[in-house]
C-alpha cells in the first residue's frame, strides 16, 4: 500500500473538484492513485460503512481498530477479503473517523483494547463482506436477467456460472449500494476459506519499512505550531508561579501559557519549545503527594493485608479447609508499578476553531478522544473529528486522555494548529502506570500432597475506580483480581479478598492488565506447592487441570514441544506456567541458567502454545506472542518504577531498561487449532513469561521467586 498522509479539509475539498479517485475520510493516497486534473470527479461507492468499491475496482477497507504494530490492518483487511471475495493485490484501507457505528461491541465505544479487535470485528466484519457480496451478486444478476443463485464472487468480480460472464465490483458498486443490506447474509464454510487462518503478509509493512507511514509524530498542517509543557515533578501537583522572562528571549518562542496541567510553551518548532521549557522558572505547589515514596507504599500495603477485603470470589470454606489441612503454604508476593514505554513519544495535534475541532492522534479510544476534545472546546460531536494515525507503541497508555487534553487546551488559547510532543523523560515521569501490588496467599496440602484450600488477598490500586467508577462495587475492582479469580486449577474450597488501597500514584492499562501480575503470582506459587506437595510441575498442573481441557491442552503442548522431562545443557532448567486471559489460553516454557557469583539470569528459550480460538492471521498472533515474551521479560528482569518525594526516579532508558536483542532468546510459537470462538492475541502472551522463567530459577536454586523484577540478592 502507498503511503497515507493526513489529509487536510482544504485538501479534501480540492481534490473533490480536481477529480481524486481514492477519497477517503481522512487520509487520501497520493501518486499513482490520484487522477489528472482535468479528469472528471469520481468517488467510490459506499456500500456499506466498512466497504468503498472504486470504478477501477479498488476496494477500501475502513478498519475502525487502531494500529499499533499488532496487525489489526491485516487481520480485519482478511475478514472482509474472505467474505467479499476480494482480490487481495487491489485492497486499500483507511482507518474510521469516530462515530457509533465504529463502536467496539465489547466496549460499547470505540477503542482498540483488552485484545478485543478480532473477538469484537469478526461476526460484524464478516457479515459486512457476506452482506456486500450478496448485494454485488444481485446487482449482477439483475442486469444478465438471471437468478443471483446463478452467480458466484470472486476475486473481486461477479461471475455467470453458466456462461463465464465476469463483471468487476467497480461497474456493479453504485447500483449495489442502493440494494436494502440483507439481515442475516450467507457466511461461508470454514473449509472453503482462502484468507483467514492463512499466513498473510501485513499490508501496513511496505510504508513502514520505506518511512512513507504517518504516525501522530509525524503530522504536519499549515501554519502549525509547536508545543511543549512543563508539568510538576510530583504526582498532583499544579503550579504556584512562573517567571516566563526568559524563556520569551528564546528564539522562536511564541507564547507561554498556563493550562491545566502545567505550563505550556509554543514556538515555531519544538526543539524551541523545548528550549524554552529549560528557561522557565516555575516554583510548584506540590501537595499532598510531596511525601510519598516507594518505602511509604509498601508499608501503606503490608498494614493493609492485615485487612480483611471485598470478596472477589469465593468456593467451599477456605478456612476451615486450612485448619484441617496436613500442610500449609504461605507467601507473599511484590511487583513493582511498571512504565509502558512506547517507542513513539506521546504526541498529538490539535486544530480548533469555533466551527469545529480536528484532532489528529496516535490513539487507542476515539470515543474518549472525542469526548475530551467536546468538554473542553464546547463543540458539538459531530463539529469534533477524529483522524487516527499510526501507533508507535500503545500498550494502554493510548487510552488515556492528557496528551489529548494539552493539545485541544493549547490549540483553543492560540486560534492554531498545534503539535505537543512528550520527550521520553515526560512520558516515564508522568505516565499512569500498571499498579504495584502486594499478594499473600496460603494453601493447605492433604497428606497426598494434594491442595485442598487456597487463600489469597491482593493489595493494590484501582484502575477502574478513575476509568469506569460504576465498574468498581462495594470495593471490588475485578481487573485487580483477575488471573486468580478465573485460576481452574482443581481446588475445592477457594477465597480470594481485594483491598483497595490508593497510593497517590495515578495507575492505568498495561499490558494485560491485572494478568500481568496475578499470573506471576498465581504460577509462581503453583511450583511451590508442587514442590512442598513433592509433585512434578508439569505433571501437577495436568492432574489439577483436569476439568479445563484448553489450559490442559497448551500446557500438555508447550510441554511437549519444550522436551520437559529430558536431558538439557548443563547449567540449564526449566520453568511452566500457563495462563487464560482475554479469551486465549496460553502455556509458556522457560529455558534458563543462572550464575549465582554474579547475579545473572540468562533466558536462553521460550516455548509457547497458544489456543486462541479460531484465528485469522497465523503470523500475527505468532508475532503478537514473540512481543508479548519481550514485553513481559523486560518487565521481569528489569522493569521497576521507583517513587522518592512523590517524585519517579527513572526518567529515560538508561535507568528504566528494556530487553536488549543480545538478552532475547529463542521463542517457538505454537498455534492450537480450534474451532471456538476467536480470543485476544496481543495480551495474553505476556502473563506466562514472567512465571515460567521465575520457576526456572526455583528448580535451579531452590528458592522461589517472590518479589519483581528479579534481583541478584534473590539468587544467592
Amino acid at each position: 500500500m502507498s503511503s497515507s498522509h493526513v489529509l487536510l479539509r482544504r485538501e479534501f475539498l480540492k481534490k473533490s473538484a480536481s477529480g481524486g479517485t481514492a477519497l477517503v475520510i481522512g487520509f487520501y493516497l497520493p501518486g499513482k492513485f490520484e487522477a489528472p486534473a482535468a479528469a472528471p470527479p469520481v468517488e467510490p461507492a459506499a456500500v456499506n460503512a466498512w466497504v468503498r468499491i472504486a470504478p477501477d475496482d479498488a476496494v477500501t477497507l475502513v478498519i475502525d481498530k487502531s494500529e499499533m504494530g499488532q496487525g489489526v490492518v491485516t487481520s480485519l483487511a482478511m475478514l472482509l477479503a474472505e467474505e467479499l471475495e476480494l482480490d487481495w493485490k487491489k485492497i486499500k484501507f483507511e482507518f474510521a473517523p469516530a462515530a457509533p457505528q465504529y463502536f467496539n461491541p465489547l466496549f460499547g465505544l470505540q477503542g482498540t483494547g483488552g485484545s478485543t479487535s478480532v473477538r469484537s470485528s469478526w461476526e460484524p466484519l464478516t457479515k459486512a463482506g457476506a452482506a456486500a457480496r450478496e448485494m454485488l451478486i444481485a446487482t449482477a444478476a439483475k442486469q444478465w436477467y438471471v437468478q443471483p443463485s446463478a452467480c458466484h464472487a470472486e476475486n473481486g468480480a461477479v461471475v455467470h456460472d453458466a456462461t463465464s460472464k465476469r463483471l468487476g465490483y467497480g461497474v456493479l458498486a453504485v447500483e449495489a449500494s442502493k440494494l436494502p443490506v440483507p439481515a442475516n447474509p450467507a457466511r461461508k464454510d470454514p473449509k472453503d476459506y482462502k484468507y483467514i487462518g492463512k499466513p498473510t503478509k501485513r499490508l501496513d509493512t511496505p510504508a513502514k519499512v520505506t518511512g512513507k507511514a504517518s504516525f501522530g509524530i509525524d503530522v504536519r498542517l499549515p501554519n502549525m505550531q509547536y508545543a511543549v509543557v512543563a508539568r510538576c515533578p510530583v504526582f498532583g501537583g499544579k503550579v504556584r508561579s512562573v517567571d516566563d522572562s526568559k524563556a520569551k528571549g528564546i528564539r522562536g518562542v511564541k507564547q507561554v501559557l498556563e493550562i491545566s496541567t502545567g505550563v505550556a510553551v509554543v514556538a515555531d518548532n519544538t526543539w524551541s519549545a523545548m528550549e524554552g521549557r529549560r528557561a522557565l522558572e516555575i516554583a510548584w505547589d506540590e501537595g499532598s503527594n510531596a511525601a510519598i515514596s516507594s518505602d511509604a507504599i509498601r508499608k501503606l500495603y503490608l498494614a493493609a493485608a492485615e485487612k480483611p477485603g471485598a470478596i472477589a470470589r469465593q468456593d467451599g470454606d477456605a478456612d476451615a479447609a486450612l485448619a484441617g489441612a496436613a500442610r500449609k503454604v504461605e507467601a507473599a508476593y511484590e511487583v513493582p508499578f511498571l512504565a509502558h514505554a512506547t517507542m513513539e513519544p506521546m504526541n498529538c495535534v490539535a486544530d480548533v476553531r469555533t466551527d469545529g475541532c480536528d484532532i489528529y492522534a496516535p490513539t487507542q479510544f476515539q470515543t474518549f478522544t472525542q469526548n475530551t476534545s467536546r468538554k473542553i472546546t464546547g463543540l458539538k460531536p459531530e463539529q469534533v473529528r477524529v483522524y487516527t494515525t499510526y501507533v508507535g507503541g500503545g500498550f494502554g497508555r493510548r487510552a488515556e486522555q492528557d496528551f489529548i487534553a494539552e493539545a485541544v487546551e493549547i490549540s483553543k488559547a492560540r486560534g492554531a494548529p498545534v503539535l505537543v510532543t512528550w520527550s521520553r523523560e515526560d512520558d516515564m515521569q508522568h505516565d499512569f502506570y500498571r499498579p504495584a501490588a502486594y499478594t499473600t496467599i496460603t494453601a493447605g496440602l492433604d497428606a497426598d500432597g494434594w491442595p485442598v484450600a487456597w487463600k489469597s488477598r491482593v493489595v493494590s490500586p484501582s484502575i477502574m475506580s478513575r476509568f469506569f467508577p460504576g465498574s468498581v462495587k462495594n470495593g471490588l475492582d475485578n481487573s485487580s483480581v483477575e488471573g486468580i479469580v478465573e485460576m481452574k486449577y482443581g481446588i475445592p474450597n477457594f477465597l480470594c479478598e481485594y483491598v483497595l488501597t490508593d497510593t497517590g500514584v495515578p495507575v492505568g492499562f498495561w499490558r494485560s492488565v491485572g494478568n500481568s501480575q496475578n499470573g506471576y503470582i498465581v504460577e509462581s506459587f503453583v511450583d511451590d506447592l508442587a514442590k512442598a506437595g513433592g509433585k512434578d510441575p508439569f505433571e501437577f498442573r495436568r492432574k489439577l487441570l483436569a476439568n479445563a481441557p484448553r489450559h490442559r491442552g497448551v500446557l500438555e503442548l508447550a510441554a511437549e514441544k519444550a522436551g520437559w522431562g529430558k536431558p538439557l545443557p548443563a547449567g540449564r532448567t526449566r520453568g511452566i506456567a500457563v495462563v487464560e486471559s482475554f479469551g486465549s489460553f496460553v502455556a509458556e516454557v522457560a529455558e534458563v541458567s543462572v550464575n549465582r557469583s554474579s547475579g545473572k539470569v540468562r533466558v536462553h528459550r521460550v516455548v509457547c502454545a497458544v489456543d486462541c480460538g479460531r484465528h485469522v492471521n497465523p503470523d500475527t498472533v505468532a508475532a503478537q506472542m514473540e512481543g508479548a515474551i519481550v514485553y513481559g521479560l523486560s518487565a521481569a528482569l528489569k522493569g521497576q518504577i521507583t517513587i522518592n518525594k512523590g517524585r519517579v526516579e527513572q526518567s529515560n532508558f538508561h535507568d528504566y531498561e528494556l530487553l536488549r536483542v543480545n538478552d532475547m532468546p529463542q521463542v517457538e510459537v505454537h498455534i492450537m487449532p480450534s474451532n471456538e470462538a476467536p480470543g485476544g492475541a496481543g495480551e495474553p502472551g505476556t502473563p506466562p513469561i514472567a512465571p515460567a522463567v521465575c520457576n526456572a530459577i526455583f528448580a535451579a536454586t531452590g528458592k522461589p521467586i517472590r518479589r519483581l523484577p528479579i534481583r541478584a540478592e534473590d539468587l544467592a
